[in-house]
């Protein structure tokens, strides 16, 4: 209903503009209506030239800025009582009777000690839901030369974990340990491995 309206209104209102705008342009043409004259347009000079100044008076008037003149220097103190004292405090070391020995504070004895601990890797066949943990317990001993072997497997939550976990503890790298600066085989190390699938 809203665009009939439009159009009933709309096409005579288009016409009558139309021809109003058809009159004044052949007014205009035929010279019965004029338009405002052309205001004058403004002039600018391009061609001006600059004024020449006298350099000879700008030397003669020239001055040198005076220099601020330099702090005077901090008086010199010759009166030796104003140095403060090196002497230091004195005090008597106290007398202790009791036979210690602390030895020379350095221990080359130590455990086994990780140095590179590479992570596993997810494995795709082991199904578990987003934010499950799934954990391996192993046991495996460190070589002298810092490698690991005897891989056991003691427990795991999953079982489809455990050949991932074990190659993982594969690649790891120890300090060996050492007992009477030689190096020794140690054996017995657990640690336990979690898997986590993060959420997407």
């Amino acid at each position: 209903m809203g665009s009939v309206t439009r159009v009933i209104f709309g096409l005579p209102g288009a016409a009558i503009v139309t021809v109003g705008l058809f009159l004044l342009m052949s007014a205009l043409i035929r010279g019965e209506l004029r338009l405002e004259e052309e205001r004058a347009a403004v002039k600018i000079d391009v061609t001006a030239q600059l004024q020449e100044t006298d350099l000879s008076n700008v030397n003669k008037e020239f001055k040198r800025p005076t220099l601020d003149a330099p702090p005077p220097p901090p008086p010199a103190v010759t009166d030796p009582s104003n140095r403060p004292a090196l002497d230091g405090v004195r005090a008597a070391l106290p007398q202790l009777d009791v036979n210690l020995n602390i030895g020379t504070g350095f221990n080359p004895d130590r455990d086994a000690q990780p140095l590179v601990r590479i992570p596993p890797q997810y494995p795709e066949r082991c199904q578990s839901r987003a934010g499950e943990r799934e954990s391996v317990f192993l046991e495996f001993d460190v070589t002298p030369e810092g490698t690991t072997t005897n891989i056991r497997v003691v427990d795991s939550t999953n079982s489809c974990f455990n050949r991932e976990a074990a190659r993982a503890v594969e690649r790891w790298k120890y300090q060996p340990k050492i007992v009477d600066n030689k190096a020794e085989w140690r054996r017995g190390v657990q640690t336990t491995i979690t898997f986590e699938l993060a959420p997407e």
